[in-house]
């Protein structure tokens, strides 16, 4: 039994070992040797957030030009990865608002796509209410969580 118990520790070790490979991320004030152009363009990517209506998912055209400026950047500079994030407000199931956060992050990734970034250069995932940008309740608060976010995962 506990040669059965050394080999399994044996075994967890070194897949703890093999995990994930580590990403670059931007961290502030971390000195990751970017150039200031480099660092301008992670920071404008990563700034600016689509907020959504309630219960919608679609594009309101005042982000239209805002998202072209992401995508120029990413065509600008192919190595960054980006990672979108729908978010939603407190109201509704977990499950419903999981579908709608996933729904928002798709609609800014087909977007960014038809403007010409690769989708090799993004990724998705739904946060639903899980991750609010602002804490309370009422509509102004809930205006500022029905978003997607933009994370920079890799330059």
């Amino acid at each position: 039994m506990k040669r059965y118990a050394l080999v399994l520790a044996l075994v967890m070790a070194l897949a703890a070992g093999f995990g994930c490979a580590k990403k670059n991320t931007v961290e502030p004030g971390y000195d990751d040797g970017l150039t200031p152009e480099m660092r301008a363009a992670i920071q404008q990517i990563t700034d600016a957030r689509v907020y959504f209506t309630f219960d919608k998912f679609d594009i309101q055209p005042e982000y239209k030009d805002m998202l072209k400026a992401k995508a120029d950047l990413m065509k600008q500079y192919p190595s960054i990865r980006v990672r979108i994030e729908g978010n939603c407000d407190e109201r509704g199931t977990q499950e419903y608002n999981l579908a709608l956060g996933e729904r928002r992050a798709r609609a800014a990734y087909e977007y960014l796509v038809t403007l010409g970034v690769s989708p090799s250069q993004l990724e998705m995932i739904s946060y639903g209410k899980e991750n609010p940008a602002v804490q309370g309740t009422g509509d102004a608060v809930w205006a500022k969580n029905r978003r997607d976010d933009f994370r920079v995962i890799a330059h």
